[in-house]
C-alpha cells in the first residue's frame, strides 16, 4: 500500500473508531476499550452538524479536547523519529510533534467528511491475561501495556482488522500510542517516511520546516474552500 493512501485509509480508520461503536457491547467492554466508546458517544453528537466536518479549526478543537487526552503525541512521535528524537533538542522535539499532530488532524477531518457508514466490533479483551507489566527505565514508574483489538464493518465487506497499542503509566489514564491495520503500524509506516525524508534533506529541521509548510498550505487551502462555499 503506497504511503499516501495508506495514511488516508489509516486516519479513516481511526475517525470511524470514534464515531460508531456497537453499543450493545457497551456494557462488557473492558477500561481501555471504554475510552475509544465514550469518545465515540461524544464524536456522534458533533457529527451531526455538518458545519462541524467542513471546519478544520472546530475539529482541531474536538481533537484537543476529547482525543488528546487519550492519545499520546509525544510517544508517537519519538517512536516515528526513532534515532533521530534522540538526537534532537527539545526545541525541536516539541516542534515536530506539535506539526505532526497538526498533519493527523488534517487527515482525520478529511476523513470524517468521506467516510460516515461504517462500525466496529470489539475483540475479547482480558486483562488479567493480555496485560504486560514492566518498570520504566527513563521514568522508574511502572507501565502497563495492552493491544485492544477490533474490526471495521461494512455490508459486504471483509471485516478489517484494527489494533490499537495502549499503555497506563502509574497514576495515568490509558492512552493510544500507535494504530495497527492489516499488520501495518502508523509508527513504522511514519518512521519510513522521515527516514527516507531526512537521508534526502540530511536535517530535521529541515523536515519540520517542510511539515510546517504543508500544514500551513492545506490549512490555507481549506480555509478559501470554506469562504467559496
Amino acid at each position: 500500500m503506497k504511503i499516501k493512501s495508506y495514511t488516508h485509509f489509516l486516519f479513516f480508520v481511526f475517525s470511524i473508531v470514534f464515531l460508531t461503536v456497537n453499543s450493545s457491547q457497551a456494557q462488557a467492554l473492558a477500561e481501555p476499550q471504554k475510552i475509544i466508546e465514550d469518545a465515540s458517544k461524544k464524536l456522534k453528537q458533533r457529527i451531526q452538524d455538518k458545519t462541524f466536518t467542513q471546519d478544520f479549526k472546530k475539529i482541531t478543537e474536538f481533537v484537543d479536547e476529547v482525543i488528546y487526552p487519550h492519545m499520546d503525541f509525544e510517544k508517537i512521535s519519538r517512536g516515528v523519529l526513532g534515532k533521530l528524537w534522540r538526537k534532537a533538542t527539545p526545541e525541536e522535539k516539541a516542534a515536530f510533534t506539535e506539526q505532526f499532530k497538526t498533519l493527523l488532524v488534517r487527515t482525520y477531518s478529511r476523513a470524517f467528511v468521506e467516510f460516515k457508514d461504517w462500525s466496529i466490533d470489539f475483540l475479547p479483551l482480558d486483562l488479567k491475561k493480555e496485560v504486560k507489566t514492566f518498570t520504566s527505565r527513563r521514568t522508574g514508574k511502572t507501565i502497563q501495556k495492552v493491544v485492544v483489538r477490533t474490526q471495521i464493518l461494512q455490508p459486504g465487506q471483509q471485516p478489517i482488522p484494527v489494533d490499537y497499542r495502549m499503555y497506563k503509566e502509574e497514576g495515568g489514564d490509558w492512552k493510544v500510542y500507535d494504530i495497527i491495520i492489516g499488520g501495518v503500524s502508523l509508527v513504522t509506516n511514519y518512521r519510513t517516511t522521515f527516514k527516507n525524508e531526512y537521508k534526502q534533506t540530511g536535517s530535521l529541521k529541515k523536515i519540520i520546516e517542510n511539515l510546517a509548510k504543508r500544514n500551513k498550505e492545506a490549512f490555507e487551502k481549506s480555509a478559501n474552500a470554506e469562504k467559496s462555499a
